[in-house]
């Protein structure tokens, strides 16, 4: 039995204990709404059955928001106390009146106990008596379910073994349709009659939801949300805990974070639902894959006999598939060069398909065997394609497209996976030098926080501070509260402000208990948690030898639709938050899905960063000293250290020496809380005259609330020969393909004394160009390019060497460079 259930098991029995260790009269029963008008004087316990105090049953973060909703009918605010896990109160206070809850019909109080700040197992809220379920309050609260959503979809996977020394035995498994009988899949998978007369090799991917069906829009959302989180981490500097061997994978121990691990497993399989080159339609994503007709509940994925089958490409898959394999080519780039590069032809290919084939459009019809997954406009997924191609290469193509798109300039909307235009706007905003206008940035973001406030006036509105209105309790409701989360995530990283996620983190609140029917949506977490989700093989309640869905798998949650007959027929007249039943059979309201646990898995990797005091910034600048020709220029990038807790204004000035030097562009900086690690640019430059002396100045580069830092700027005079610089390069191209390579470039410093901070300049003499780079960072105007150090490798002792890479696009020849100089110095 899993650790938490048993930690579960312990807490609910010390639930009990403390409450009747408090009671002081009989215990009474509690209907959904309770009025404790005049129990002053009566310290009642509610049965262990009945929780109005409404709590995040898994618990708190020591520095985030501590709120609880009361269900009561009271007018007049009550009395709470904070107890330990021995029940001494620890804090106290009085509730808000909130009033009427208007998708749960009940009457509400609000909790707020954020002026606590211990920490601790087993707290409980009480109100008069009535307790909550117990909580804890921890800053490693959310580490072990950040690791169970994600080994959620390990064992998901098709077409492995799932082992049970990593998923535990109860889950350990076969691998599923590799073609081994029963199967007839997925290794040669034939296309439904008239769409293609070849078969494909399309094992592997995630299965989608409680069935087996394979499908590569829902793939690709989920896919781009567990990268983006990782993608996002990297920005923060909490990548780390997001690293190798951090998860329970095959793959762990590869050099490569197991977060990119796992989002390889279905990146493969996406980029096998490519149609081949040669074949009609070649570029285009097949839409989807799964049994010819609905695999029968329980069915072990080893043991399905259905026949599988291809289902025609539309532009919607491919633009899927051009999306998350151009944002695979941007962050694999840094641990495995091949396989990003494979991404990146991959995506472009996808792309001119997609511009070829526009309104391929999966029909509603399709719908035999697995989901139809209709969408009648792809407008959102050509802009959401055009910005991850935009972010990865910078290239003039994929700016007008995104440039051009009517989704640029509308209000930032709800993201799921028949409306993708939102997950774009996130990347234009956040992924550092995207080569946009910087006022087209800063309005991307503004239609992003715009977006995030209306979630905050939404949850501020709410009994349960829930992201969603009363009219938003749809099939997988649940995903559509953390993906509004995720956006006020983002908005905390644009901005720095605390409401931002503070909202964030309340949203889990809600769907790990703090809701209208005290229930936590996630496998294994919280007192009353969801444990008879909809799948195949995970199926307990219908057939006792087969597990329960394993923790950290997450509901759909209430569908005032009652889309499917058990909730017709238990939940009829429900309030729309009250639409929810744990039972196999409702899979309106009780299925998982990937896109759903993708959603959470992200979400709760924000949650689970440490917030300590923030270190004041320092600004970085690189090199240390410069080297300006006479009557040229020469640049010098400078960034933080650390995030800032909002905008900050940096300035260059000259402080003393040669006044020939100056500075002729980026005297003033601004760096945000989301772009605070992206190098920008100042322009030294040195006026012509007509003395032989090489002239010296120093420059300040400071700011209000950042540590300052200095540099140097030398004068190279024109009438002296270029100085000859004490270092050797080497340039090696590693890898090539059709019109794309890699390259490793090592500088070696041949000279007697250490160089602090290095700048290394050449000019491609062909048209190649640099789409992205690791432990270096470089730009190009032009033919030329320059690559900084990366402040961790920018000293170099005597005799040392730092290397860096770097893909690129080229036609043509694709010589070697034959000039290279080091901090305006020409290298031997």
């Amino acid at each position: 039995m899993p650790t938490v259930i048993l930690r579960g098991a312990h807490r609910r029995m010390a639930a009990v204990l403390t409450g009747l260790t408090l009671a002081a009269g009989a215990l009474t029963t509690t209907a959904s709404a309770v009025d404790f008008a005049g129990a002053a004087g009566a310290v009642a316990l509610a049965a262990p059955a009945d929780f109005p105090v409404r709590v995040n049953q898994l618990g708190y973060l020591p520095d985030g928001p501590k709120r609880a909703t009361l269900v009561s009918t009271a007018t007049s605010p009550l009395a709470w106390q904070l107890r330990d896990a021995s029940g001494a109160q620890v804090a106290s206070g009085t509730t808000t009146v909130k009033g009427a809850d208007q998708a749960s019909g009940q009457s509400t109080h609000l909790v707020d106990f954020a002026g606590y700040t211990g920490t601790g197992t087993g707290f409980t809220l009480v109100v008069n008596g009535q307790g909550s379920h117990p909580f804890d309050i921890s800053a490693a609260l959310y580490d072990g379910l950040r690791a169970d959503t994600m080994s959620f979809f390990y064992q998901q996977r098709s077409g492995i073994a799932i082992d049970a020394g990593l998923a535990g035995s109860a889950y350990a498994r076969p691998a599923g349709h590799l073609g081994v009988a029963p199967n007839k899949g997925d290794t040669s998978v034939p296309c439904q009659a008239g769409v293609c007369d070849y078969r494909l090799d399309v094992r592997g991917g995630w299965y989608d939801a409680g069935d087996q069906g394979k499908y590569v829009v829902n793939g690709g959302i989920a896919t781009w949300q567990v990268v983006n989180s990782f993608e996002r981490a990297r920005r923060s500097g909490g990548d780390t805990a997001l690293g190798d061997s951090t998860l329970r994978v095959p793959e762990r121990g590869n050099g490569m974070p197991d977060v990119l691990d796992e989002a390889r497993w279905e990146l493969e399989f996406l980029m096998r639902m490519q149609v081949p080159a040669g074949r009609p339609s070649a570029g285009m994503a097949f839409h989807k894959m799964h049994d010819t007709e609905w695999t029968g509940l329980p069915t072990r994925p080893e043991l399905d006999d259905k026949q599988r089958e291809l289902h025609r490409p539309s532009t919607a898959a491919t633009l899927n598939l051009a999306a998350t394999a151009a944002q695979c080519a941007r962050v694999y780039a840094a641990y495995d060069a091949a396989f990003a590069a494979r991404c990146l032809d991959a995506a472009r290919r996808a792309w001119t398909a997609a511009r070829a084939n526009p309104n391929v459009l999966a029909p509603a019809t399709d719908n035999a065997g697995g989901g139809a997954y209709e969408d009648a406009d792809v407008s959102d997924e050509f802009y959401w394609a055009a910005a991850e191609l935009l972010a990865t290469t910078g290239e003039t193509q994929y700016r007008d497209a995104v440039t051009s798109s009517p989704h640029h300039a509308k209000p930032a909307d709800a993201f799921w996976w028949g409306g993708t235009a939102t997950l774009g706007r996130i990347t234009l905003a956040t992924v550092p030098g995207v080569a946009l206008p910087a006022d087209d940035v800063a309005r991307v973001r503004g239609l992003l926080t715009a977006a995030a406030d209306g979630h905050l006036a939404t949850m501020a509105s709410s009994g349960y501070a829930v992201p969603i209105p009363a009219t938003g309790y749809v099939w997988g409701s649940n995903s559509a509260v953390s993906n509004n989360a995720i956006m006020l995530a983002v908005a905390y990283e644009i901005t720095g402000r605390q409401s931002y996620r503070a909202g964030a983190l309340e949203s889990l609140d809600y769907l790990l208990g703090r809701n209208a029917l005290d229930h936590s949506y996630v496998t294994g977490y919280g007192e009353r948690a969801s444990e008879n989700q909809h799948h195949r093989f995970w199926a307990h309640q219908n057939d006792a030898s087969l597990p329960h869905p394993p923790n950290g798998s997450f509901a759909g949650g209430p569908n005032a639709g009652l889309d499917d007959p058990v909730a017709k027929e238990r939940l009829n007249g429900c309030a729309p938050a009250a639409c929810y039943v744990d039972d196999i059979g409702s899979y309106s309201t009780n299925e998982v899905a990937i896109n759903w646990n993708s959603s959470l898995a992200w979400l709760v990797a924000f949650a689970a960063e440490r917030h300590g005091t923030p270190a004041t910034p320092a600004v970085q600048v690189t090199p240390a000293a410069v080297t300006v020709p006479e009557g040229g220029s020469a640049p010098v990038a400078v960034r933080l250290s650390a995030a800032p807790a909002q905008n900050v204004t940096v300035t260059v000035a000259r402080t003393a020496g040669d006044q020939d030097l100056s500075v002729s562009s980026g005297s003033t900086l601004v760096f945000t809380p989301a772009d605070w690690s992206t190098a920008q640019q100042v322009s030294v430059s040195a006026a012509q005259d007509a003395d032989t002396a090489a002239g010296s100045a120093t420059f300040s580069v400071s700011g209000t609330g950042v540590g300052a830092a200095a540099f140097t700027a030398t004068e190279a005079d024109d009438d002296t020969a270029p100085p000859a610089a004490s270092c050797a390069v080497t340039y090696r191209v590693d890898n090539a393909w059709g019109n794309g390579f890699t390259a490793t470039v090592a500088v070696k410093n041949t000279g007697p004394s250490a160089i602090a901070g290095w700048t290394l300049g050449w000019s491609f003499v062909g048209d190649q160009r640099i789409t992205s780079a690791w432990n270096a960072t470089v730009t190009q105007t032009g033919a030329a390019v320059t690559a900084r150090d990366a402040g961790w490798n920018g000293t170099l002792a005597p005799g040392a060497s730092a290397s860096f890479g770097f893909q690129a696009t080229y036609s043509g020849a694709n010589a070697t460079p034959t000039r290279f100089t080091l901090n305006g110095a020409v290298c031997s």
